[in-house]
């Protein structure tokens, strides 16, 4: 059985722990064992922390969609920010007053960094991680596997 959902976000801080207890309580829901649940909440609150920080003008919003297909989840966070790196164009004068991001490294951030540590730990979490822009657009898309693990007599596998 293949599921999936998209969430509209404003934002705002309060958006991320709401998209984490949503995406828990639907993985809880389907059977999916506890530590993977907690994996994927925790990229996926990084993900939605550096669409807040970074994605684009205050009144715009970004989007969550989680994708399960089988045995893997997938999470793309979408936001109207610069982007990565200068094939971001940009879409209006604000933004071109703001440095493209760039794309990001796979290296952990100094243990003394305030900030930086978001990344790293989407791709210490998950099994595939992809860093790209838009098409067509400003903004940047941050996705996201898993291969998911099930509980004992789970209800999603049970449905296939």
């Amino acid at each position: 059985m293949s599921i999936w959902w998209s969430l509209h976000l404003r934002r705002e801080a309060a958006s991320v722990p709401l998209a984490r207890r949503l995406l828990l309580g639907a993985m809880e829901t389907a059977g999916v064992d506890p530590d993977i649940c907690y994996d994927l909440s925790v990229a996926l609150s990084e993900a939605c922390a550096n669409a807040v920080e970074h994605g684009g003008d205050v009144t715009d919003d970004y989007r969550v969609t989680v994708y399960i297909d089988g045995d893997t989840c997938r999470i793309e966070v979408t936001d109207s920010g610069p982007g990565f790196g200068p094939a971001a164009p940009p879409h209006t004068a604000a933004d071109r007053a703001l440095p493209p991001v760039p794309v990001p490294a796979p290296a952990q951030a100094p243990g003394y960094a305030e900030d930086g540590r978001g990344l790293f730990l989407i791709e210490a979490l998950t099994d595939h991680v992809q860093y790209r822009n838009r098409t067509g657009r400003t903004g940047a898309v941050v996705s996201f596997d898993k291969i998911l693990k099930w509980r004992e007599g789970a209800a999603l596998p049970l449905a296939s």
